[in-house]
C-alpha cells in the first residue's frame, strides 16, 4: 500500500478543520509537517486532491472520491481496534460528545471526572454547539439532544426530562416588584431565546388559556447567557431544571407562579449514528450517565 493511515488522517483533519494551520493544532504537528504530509499522499497517489487558495480549501472531485473513502478505511481500522478492546472489557480510544453548553456545563463536566476515572482508558473530546449539528460532519460519537428528535437515521437512548420553570433573582424582583399574575408579566424584562421561537412559550396560560408566547426584551441563543443574565437581576426567565437547579437551592433564582406553572418537560437524550452495533465508548457513557443521574433523570 502506497499510502499510510497516518496521511489518510492528516488528510482527514485537513478537511475537517478546514485548514492546514488548524489541522495542525488539532494534530499537535507543526503546520510544516502537516503540509509536507499532505504534498507526499498527492504525490503518492499522483493527483491533486484539494485547491488551495488564499482563503479556503475546496477538494477536488478526486479528492472527494478519495475522502469518502479514507473515511470508510479509519472507521474500519478504529472497529478492528475497538473489538479487540470489548474483547478484554475495557473501552478505549477517542469518544467526541456534543452537547448545548448549558447541558455541558452543568450535567456533563460534573460527571466527567467520575466516568474517566472508571474509563481511563478512553479519551474524551468534549464540544458544545448550541444547534443540532450533523454527526458525520463534526466527526461526532454522541450528542446530547434537548426537545422532541427530528432526526430517525440516529438511535437514540432517553436519559428522562427536565421540567421548565419561569425564574427570576431576589435582586431584580426587590427592584422591580414580584408579578402575581400572568398578566403582569407585560411589566417586566423578560429574557428569551433568538432561536427556535418554541422555546420562548412558558408553561403558563394567557388570558385566553392558550399556552403564553413572550416576546423577550434580551435575546440569545444560549441558555446559559440568560442564565447568568437573570442571575445578574437581568429580568425573568424561564429555563429547564437540569440547568438552575443549584441556583434555585442556593436561593440566587425564585421560581415564580407555582401554583400557574403548568408541568411542562423537556425530553433529553443521548443521540448517535451507527450502521454497525453500538461501540463499546458510547455505551458505556450512556450507561454511565443513566446510572450517575438515577432512575428519575432530571426529576425533582
Amino acid at each position: 500500500m502506497k499510502t499510510t493511515l497516518d496521511e489518510m488522517q492528516v488528510f482527514i483533519a485537513i478537511v475537517d478543520s478546514g485548514s492546514i494551520t488548524a489541522a495542525a493544532e488539532v494534530l499537535g504537528q507543526t503546520i510544516s509537517a502537516t503540509s509536507r504530509t499532505m504534498s507526499r499522499l498527492e504525490e503518492k497517489l499522483q493527483t491533486t486532491l484539494m485547491r488551495r487558495t488564499t482563503r479556503r480549501l475546496e477538494l477536488t472531485e478526486e479528492g472527494k472520491t478519495y475522502l469518502e473513502q479514507a473515511r470508510r478505511i479509519i472507521a474500519s481500522v478504529e472497529e478492528a481496534e475497538e473489538l479487540m478492546n470489548v474483547r478484554r472489557n475495557q473501552p478505549a480510544g477517542l469518544l467526541r460528545v456534543d452537547a448545548a453548553s448549558p447541558f455541558m456545563l452543568h450535567v456533563i463536566a460534573p460527571l466527567a471526572p467520575g466516568y474517566r476515572k472508571r474509563y481511563p482508558q478512553v479519551e474524551l473530546e468534549l464540544n458544545s454547539n448550541e444547534g443540532n449539528i450533523d454527526l458525520l460532519e463534526r466527526r461526532t460519537d454522541l450528542a446530547i439532544r434537548i426537545g422532541r428528535l427530528k432526526d430517525s437515521s440516529l438511535h437514540a437512548v432517553s436519559l428522562g426530562s427536565s421540567r421548565v420553570r419561569v425564574l427570576a433573582s431576589p435582586g431584580y424582583l426587590a427592584e422591580h416588584g414580584t408579578p402575581k399574575r400572568v398578566a403582569d408579566l407585560a411589566a417586566h424584562a423578560l429574557l428569551g431565546f433568538s432561536q427556535l421561537e418554541s422555546l420562548n412559550e412558558w408553561p403558563l396560560l394567557d388570558a385566553d388559556g392558550q399556552p403564553l408566547h413572550v416576546s423577550p426584551a434580551v435575546r440569545s441563543y444560549s441558555g446559559e447567557t440568560l442564565r447568568q443574565l437573570a442571575l445578574n437581576d437581568g429580568g425573568i426567565v424561564c429555563l429547564s431544571d437540569f440547568m438552575t437547579r443549584g441556583d434555585r437551592k442556593a436561593g440566587a433564582l425564585l421560581p415564580l407562579f407555582a401554583k400557574q406553572t403548568l408541568d411542562v418537560r423537556q425530553p433529553i437524550n443521548a443521540v448517535y449514528y451507527r450502521n454497525t452495533a453500538i461501540s463499546s465508548r458510547i455505551k458505556s457513557f450512556i450507561d454511565y450517565m443513566l446510572e450517575t443521574l438515577g432512575p428519575n433523570g432530571f426529576a425533582e
